[in-house]
């Protein structure tokens, strides 16, 4: 619904609001690689050994990274990854000529695996030189290649403790020295200026075993979403929001600026989005969201066959809530011959930015949705915070072009990928992407 005043040659529509999709670019809930379920989703995630992509001294082969990020980009989505070492219950992912050279590794049975039984894992001695001159040459050369693939959403950094989440527990004697973590954050910082790296747990200059994450160009996932997320009277120190608020208050305000995802913890899949979740432990998933301005999340439970209706229902209400929400709330335009003069009032309704500045097209569209007369521009989209409003303007020629529809979208910049979705009642659903504002 439009509806429509003119005024002196000005024109102004007043737009309607309706829920973006819950499957909208780079938020929402994201499933391990090749999904059974059909849950709507934009991005999907997988693991990758260090030593399928370093096969030899600074000797790199992308294959299974190429296959990865094309195949997930066939089904128009985009691709989060992590890289480790170790992994408790898989063979070592150290690299062979690390081994060979006389790395030492520490075999023991990791009780740290629930709710799966306990399960050995390798874990290389971090201090090591030559590995940590490996570590530090990967991220560069991996940031060269890759740094603003469209093909990528996120990637979290991986590469040291279990799991690449920074942690050896409980052998934390095993654990990386902050000399060897501050060189890996060094080493993505310098490597990556476009795409996002996300990191497991905030740290302030006081942690006793983690090197400062503050103040530097890092996200956070948090892998117990909703099971060890909000600070409560029961918090442990390593919680999420109990170890934002130890890290200080620009660890609190990092969402403003980079990403917050994670991984809904796996007891709580699913049934995290029932009404009565059935497990105390369980926090509520809302109230998480809010807290942490999450994008997304990683969640096997909503991608399986066997979800009830109303199950999955209640999921894309509370997913639609995540991340960015884009409203057109109105559109303005005057036309001066065959110049045409139009302004656009935003409002983010969701509880984060969007993190890219993907760029904005506004156009006179045909009735098959072709442009006739059209216009980009790189606005700050991660300015645009929750709450804020701003009014984005442009000025195109219209050419021969003397009537059609008023449009406006935000391409993905992969090919095939889902177009940003405003939160209107005139917002195409289909793979152009186009939000209709008026009839020149």
């Amino acid at each position: 619904m439009i509806t429509t005043l003119a005024v002196l040659g000005l024109t102004t529509v007043v737009l309607k609001y309706a829920p973006a999709p819950a499957d909208n670019p780079l938020k929402g809930l994201v499933p391990y690689q090749r999904p059974v379920g059909q849950f709507p989703h934009s991005m999907e995630f997988n693991y990758i050994g260090l030593n399928q992509l370093v096969v030899g001294k600074g000797k790199y082969d992308w294959t299974k990274l190429e296959a990865l990020l094309n195949d997930v980009a066939k089904r128009g989505n985009q691709t989060i990854f992590r890289v480790f070492l170790e992994y408790p219950g898989q063979p070592s992912a150290i690299p062979t000529y690390l081994t060979d050279g006389g790395l030492k590794v520490h075999r023991y049975s990791n009780t740290n695996t629930a709710p799966h039984p306990p399960q050995e894992s390798i874990t290389p001695d971090y201090e090591d030189p030559e590995l940590r001159k490996c570590l530090k040459d990967f991220i560069a050369t991996l940031g060269k290649r890759y740094d603003g693939d469209p093909r990528i959403g996120f990637i979290t950094a991986g590469l040291l403790g279990t799991w690449g989440e920074w942690h050896t527990y409980p052998r934390e004697d095993l654990w990386a020295s902050k000399a060897v973590q501050t060189e890996v954050l060094d080493a993505y910082e310098s490597a990556f200026k476009t795409t996002r790296i996300l990191l497991r747990y905030p740290a302030g200059v006081n942690e006793p075993t983690k090197a400062p994450t503050i103040n530097r160009r890092f996200g956070y996932h948090d892998d117990s979403f909703a099971w060890g997320t909000l600070d409560t009277p029961t918090s442990r120190d390593w919680y999420f929001v109990p170890a934002l608020k130890a890290a200080g208050p620009s660890a609190l305000a990092t969402w403003k600026t980079q990403p917050i995802g994670g991984e809904i913890r796996p007891e709580a899949w699913g049934k995290v989005f029932d009404q009565d979740p059935g497990d105390p432990n369980i926090q509520d998933f809302r109230s998480c969201v809010e807290t942490t301005h999450a994008s997304w999340l990683m969640d096997s439970g909503m991608f399986r066959e066997t979800q009830s209706a109303a199950r999955i229902e209640r999921a894309k209400r509370e997913v639609q809530r995540m991340g960015y929400e884009f409203f057109a709330q109105s559109a303005s335009w005057e036309r001066t011959g065959e110049t045409l003069r139009l302004a656009v009032t935003v409002t983010n309704r969701g509880v984060a930015p969007f993190y890219y500045n993907w760029p904005v097209e506004f156009a006179l569209i045909d009735a098959d949705r072709n442009a006739l007369a059209s216009r980009k521009h790189t606005f700050r989209l991660v300015q645009l915070l929750p709450g804020i409003q701003t009014t984005w303007r442009t000025e195109f020629q219209l050419g021969d072009a003397g009537k059609g529809l008023l449009a406006m979208r935000i391409k993905n910049p992969l090919p095939n990928g889902k177009p940003i979705r405003f939160a209107n009642t005139t917002q195409s659903q289909g793979t152009d992407g186009w939000l209709l504002l008026g009839t020149l």
